[in-house]
């Protein structure tokens, strides 16, 4: 039986072997007093009897009380953290979202039916300092909190860990940190925002998808950036990708985005804040590290139109924003349901924003903070809600109640934590359900900013790992640039035109060698010739050859040869050129040596060695080749040669802007080089230095033993010239394929012509215009005629010493008959 009363409501008798409880009054208040508006009682029993029907009944407005029929709910506490303001001001729409949520589950009959969840909720701005402050509050000020809803990693991160103590259980709606998935640290934690880390997956298929291979990345030093990072840096390590930049900024972007351009980084992946952002992008803008060939890849989850919003601490203007950001991608985590299915709430995703844009009055959802994330925070009160629902039966069969939680009971921790555990349902965010660390799994979708607004380029499943595309896998707008500029390496060779014109000289040359070396042979029995040593001309002709040969191999680059086959060409060039060099100039030195060690020494030496003895001469030449090829062979043994590539200044093509040519040149080459070269030009130029200081002592000497040494004089001249201009301007113009080649051949062309025209076209005059050649009988007359005139000149000296023999009798006398005149002149003067 009941009584009413207006104003209040009267009280109820207890049913027999029961009682009423009346929380705050006396019994002698209970008889004397009027209980109030919405004041609850609550039945009990005696021994083994229980209730049947509501254990609680309220007092209705009407002055009544709930009916058996009707049930009186107790409450639960959540104690949550919206950043209303901060980084991420994610709580401005995450709020009315979380809100919606509680108030649909408390009016479901069917979920929590005892119950009814109350939301008790503080601002943390997004600092784990106010966040601290706020968390005591919560915890050391009634009533008691079954679960923690905080929001943004650094605030959950705090929560998550200190939870531990109080045996709560966190769910998070709003942090993406990798951190926070890891169960040792964080044993309570769940999150329906996904972790950060479930970008990085999709990212390293896309770097595959458009075959990036190397990357760069700026961060914001952060907890939750770093880790993110290092996952980042493990997947791309994996699948074989290279991040060639890493930089960090604190507070000041502006450096790091240097070294991003310094490095020439094309493709960059961000990691900071709303807030940060734009002031990378500000920076960016002012290093043009935008346009095509850039591709920045940046966090989802800011605001659509977050580079516009005026923000006091960068100094650039909105258009300059959007020019700087245009073309990046975005990797998402879907956190609204694409599909048009009724979940557990049974709203479809369209039915939730629709409701969301009123409950938030008219505000534009772009400059709302956490907009995009409130999906997130609605279905994080459903999983929440589930989770305890599915907790009555398991605790009811341990006698126990939700209302009984306090914060030293581990058990209804336990059974909350393995609801959650299981869960699986479909919200307006998509399928939740959560892995083993707690973390959401979902689709991350992928977008790109093309003329102020985002247009969607596909997804990725994270749970079956595939990439799915929109309508077609192209790229949006000009196509991917590439990850680096691309460095064409092309090899400079040499001038086929001019190879060809001077191999047409060498050849000549060599067909000229060949006629004079014969001419040389076939006429070695006539006097002339034999009075020039034959043998010496012969070995000169040899040598001319051999060095005209080395033009050849010379001109041979990667054009004609592999490169394999390219040390052997190098060793054919220094074979033949330094043996070449060794029998032409070797044996002109030879001549032109013995002339001025016979014709310049005193007249007793002299007369010992005016018989020449032909194989001294061939000696010295043996001599001289032997020490070049024991110098050649010490270095092929201890240095050979090998290829070398020059590098030179890298060209860009006109009208591409990610390509960049890199000449390369191929050379003979060493370790040790230079010191070989030294010692080469070192030994080669003193020996064309005494030639010269020889030719140039015996210009006015003339014989018959050596008939031509004025023309292997002049020959000496011409040579040592050239070699000596020729060498240190190769070395100078090493770099300069054409021009090196052109200096050294031409010069060893011009040399040979030289030698070969200077010694052997006067032999071949005299003997075509005197006809030395037209008969044996002629040839012996000639030979007789000419010892005749070697007879001749043995008198005309013989005269010559017997003259100078009787000057000295006749300056003898002189002196005497002088002396003696005096002697008498002096007696007579006494005399007289």
């Amino acid at each position: 039986s009941l009584l009413s009363f207006s104003g209040g409501c009267a009280i109820i008798r207890p049913p027999r072997d029961g009682g009423i409880r009346y929380r705050g009054l006396t019994q002698e208040q209970v008889g004397a007093t009027v209980l109030p508006l919405d004041y609850e009682i609550e039945y009990i029993c005696r021994g083994n009897r229980w209730i049947v029907g509501p254990k609680v009944r309220k007092c209705l407005p009407n002055g009544t009380w709930t009916d058996l029929t009707q049930r009186s709910k107790k409450k639960l506490y959540i104690g949550a953290l919206f950043p209303m303001s901060g980084g991420w001001p994610g709580g401005q729409a995450c709020l009315p979202s979380a809100q919606m949520a509680l108030d649909l589950v408390n009016k479901r009959t069917d979920i929590l039916p005892e119950y009814e969840l109350e939301l008790i909720h503080y601002d943390s701005m997004c600092d784990p300092g106010e966040a601290t402050k706020l968390l005591y509050d919560l915890l050391y000020t009634e009533p008691i909190k079954m679960v923690l809803m905080p929001g943004c990693s650094s605030v959950s991160t705090l929560v998550a860990e200190a939870a531990r103590m109080w045996n709560l259980i966190v769910l998070s709606y709003g942090s993406s940190s990798p951190a926070l998935s890891n169960r040792q640290r964080f044993p309570t934690f769940f999150r329906t925002h996904p972790s950060a880390t479930l970008h990085n997956p999709t990212r390293v298929q896309l770097f595959q998808k458009w075959k990036w291979t190397k990357i760069a990345t700026i961060q914001q030093t952060t907890e939750v950036f770093t880790s993110t990072l290092d996952d980042l840096e493990a997947r791309t390590k994996e699948a074989g990708i290279e991040i060639s930049v890493r930089q960090s900024f604190l507070t000041d972007p502006a450096p790091a985005v240097k070294n991003l351009k310094r490095q020439d980084a094309r493709i960059i992946v961000g990691l900071f804040y709303e807030t940060e952002a734009r002031k990378v992008f500000c920076e960016v803008y002012k290093e043009k590290l935008y346009g095509k060939k850039y591709v920045w890849f940046l966090i989802g989850w800011y605001a659509d139109n977050w580079f516009k919003i005026k923000d006091p601490s960068i100094n650039c203007t909105v258009e300059q924003m959007t020019e700087a950001v245009e073309g990046h991608v975005t990797t998402e985590i879907v956190m609204l349901n694409p599909e048009t299915v009724r979940g557990a709430s049974n709203l479809t995703s369209q039915e939730f924003l629709n409701q969301l844009m009123s409950k938030l009055g008219g505000k534009n959802p772009e400059e709302t903070g956490g907009f995009q994330e409130a999906p997130l925070a609605y279905d994080a009160v459903w999983a929440l809600a589930l989770a305890l629902n599915k907790t009555v039966g398991p605790l009811k069969a341990k006698g126990r109640r939700l209302e009984d939680f306090n914060y030293n009971n581990r058990d209804i921790t336990a059974e909350i934590y393995r609801a959650l555990n299981t869960s699986s349902f479909e919200g307006v965010s998509g399928h939740v359900v959560f892995d083993a660390q707690g973390s959401r799994m979902a689709w991350t979708l992928i977008e790109q900013l093309q003329g102020g607004s985002y247009k969607k380029i596909g997804y990725f499943d994270s749970t079956k790992g595939n990439l799915s595309w929109y309508g077609n896998d192209k790229w949006i707008g000009p196509g991917p640039p590439a990850d680096q500029t691309v460095v064409i390496e092309v090899f400079r060779f040499l001038s086929q035109k001019l190879f060809v014109s001077v191999s047409v000289f060498a050849g000549l040359g060599i067909l000229l060698g060949i006629v004079c070396l014969t001419f040389n042979i076939y006429n070695s029995n006539v006097r002339y010739i034999q009075n020039s040593q034959p043998y010496l001309n012969n070995m000169t002709a040899v040598g001319c050859m051999m060095a005209l040969a080395a033009v050849f191999p010379l001109g041979l680059d990667g054009h004609h040869i592999h490169r394999k086959q390219f040390p052997v060409v190098c060793q054919f060039r220094l074979w033949l050129l330094g043996l070449g060099f060794s029998l032409a100039y070797g044996s002109m030195f030879t001549k032109i040596w013995w002339v001025h060690t016979v014709f310049t020494k005193k007249d007793d030496k002299k007369e010992k060695r005016k018989h020449l003895e032909p194989w001294k001469l061939y000696a010295t030449v043996g001599v001289l080749l032997v020490i070049d090829v024991l110098s050649l062979m010490i270095w092929q043994i201890v240095d050979p040669l090998h290829i070398t590539v020059e590098k030179f200044v890298r060209e860009a093509p006109k009208g591409d802007l990610d390509v960049l040519i890199q000449p390369l040149l191929e050379h003979c080459s060493s370790d040790k080089m230079n010191t070989w070269l030294g010692v080469v030009y070192g030994y080669k130029g003193l020996l064309l230095l005494l030639g010269i200081f020889l030719a140039y002592e015996t210009k006015s000497i003339s014989t018959e033993k050596i008939n031509d040494h004025r023309a292997v004089g002049m020959a000496i001249y011409n040579v040592s010239v050239l070699c000596m201009i020729t060498a240190p301007v190769t070395m100078i113009l090493s770099s300069q394929q054409d021009a090196s080649f052109a200096f050294a051949s031409l010069a060893i062309v011009f040399s040979v012509y030289i030698t070969l025209v200077v010694l052997f076209v006067p032999k071949m005059r005299r003997l075509i215009t005197r006809g030395e050649w037209q008969s044996d009988t002629q040839e012996t007359m000639k030979t007789q005629g000419s010892s005749t005139n070697n007879n001749d000149e043995e008198k005309s000296r013989q005269l010559e010493r017997e003259n100078k023999e009787l000057q000295k009798i006749i300056q003898e006398v002189q002196v005497l008959f002088c002396t003696s005149l005096s002697t008498d002149s002096r007696q007579f003067l006494r005399t007289y």
